[in-house]
């Protein structure tokens, strides 16, 4: 399969400018408005799918889950992560000092290194984000010999989902992670998804009930495909 990548234009005042597929799409809030040649990729864009929940059952999970699809049906290599499988001290620099970084931050590290692209689906607590995504993202962006400072976030794409049985869906909780990542380089995407009453949108069902919020959580990650694919070397 060929990928199609979008050149990109920085304007003087640095403003990002890119043409997508079937719409004028923004990037941190800069409105795309050329039309612009075309360059065939050599590979699929690598995106990284994960919830800040370590709950096994996580509603968050699963909409990461639909999003992931969505992304690897617009042409993405997708990974699903779970966190819970990366335990982690909370972030102590003495830690760091006097032992290195852990073993499972080194993988982490890794896998954030080598992708261009995140789907998050971030849970609400008491209006933030979750302990475990903080902490993997403060480790994550710790310097590592050989590489690059913040590596595993500075310009790669980010799309942001969340759900909560309340009516705001965890949109609280992605306020304060997109200032989080684009504070470290991450390009967030305007478009987010918070799902309200999650926990009647399943039933039994693989899918949410509601058909507006399920194209709207597949949208995101074939946004995320589109501008990672973009944005790829």
């Amino acid at each position: 399969m060929s990928f199609v990548r979008r050149e990109i234009v920085i304007a003087p005042d640095q403003e990002i400018y890119t043409n997508l597929p079937n719409m004028h799409e923004l990037i941190n809030g800069r409105v795309a408005v050329e039309r612009l040649p075309l360059v065939v990729m050599n590979r699929a864009p690598r995106i990284l799918a994960f919830s800040g929940s370590l709950r096994t059952s996580s509603w968050n999970h699963r909409i990461a889950e639909l999003s992931a699809k969505a992304a690897s049906d617009a042409g993405a290599n997708v990974t699903m992560l779970r966190l819970r499988d990366y335990p982690l001290p909370v972030y102590d620099q003495e830690i760091e000092a006097s032992t290195g970084l852990p073993s499972h931050v080194v993988d982490l590290k890794k896998l954030f290194r080598e992708t261009d692209g995140f789907l998050i689906a971030s849970p609400e607590y008491n209006g933030s984000i979750s302990a475990a995504l903080k902490n993997v993202i403060d480790w994550v962006s710790r310097p590592e010999d050989g590489h690059p400072n913040l590596v595993g976030f500075k310009g790669k794409v980010a799309g942001l989902l969340a759900c909560s049985p309340g009516r705001l869906g965890g949109l609280r909780g992605l306020a304060q992670l997109r200032i989080i990542l684009s504070s470290i380089g991450t390009i967030v995407l305007p478009d987010q998804v918070a799902v309200p009453g999650i926990h009647d949108q399943f039933k039994d069902s693989d899918v949410i009930g509601d058909e507006g919020m399920q194209q709207a959580v597949e949208r995101v990650g074939q946004q995320v495909a589109q501008v990672a694919a973009a944005l790829g070397d």
